[in-house]
C-alpha cells in the first residue's frame, strides 16, 4: 500500500511540474490626456480677438486641453499662441491657472 501511494504521489508531482499553469498578464495603460499636437479653439475665436469673457463652450474646450498646455508651450509652432496675452486673458476668464512648466 505504501508503494502505491508513493507512485501516485510521484505521478501527481510529475504532472504538476511538467505542465505549469498558463497565466496571461497584460498591463493596460489608459491615458486621459488628449493629443497635444494642435490647439483647439472651438467657440473661442470672437472672444479671443475682442478680449471679452469666453463662452462656456470655449472654457470647456480650454479646460479639456489643460493637460496639454506645457506641451503647447514647448512646441515652437504653438508657443506664440499658448503664451499670448489673449491666451492668458482667456485662461483667467475661465478660471484656469496658467501652467508653470
Amino acid at each position: 500500500m505504501k508503494s502505491t501511494t508513493l507512485v501516485v504521489f510521484i505521478a501527481f508531482v510529475v504532472v504538476l511540474v511538467s505542465s505549469p499553469p498558463q497565466i496571461e498578464s497584460r498591463v493596460v495603460v489608459e491615458s486621459t490626456k488628449p493629443p497635444c499636437t494642435t490647439i483647439d479653439l472651438t467657440g473661442c475665436w470672437p472672444e479671443l480677438f475682442d478680449k471679452t469673457k469666453p463662452s462656456a463652450q470655449c472654457c470647456g474646450t480650454l479646460k479639456a486641453q489643460q493637460p496639454c498646455y506645457c506641451d503647447f508651450i514647448k512646441n515652437p509652432a504653438l508657443r506664440k499662441f499658448a503664451t499670448s496675452p489673449e491666451a492668458h486673458l482667456a485662461l483667467g476668464f475661465c478660471g484656469i491657472p496658467f501652467p508653470t512648466c
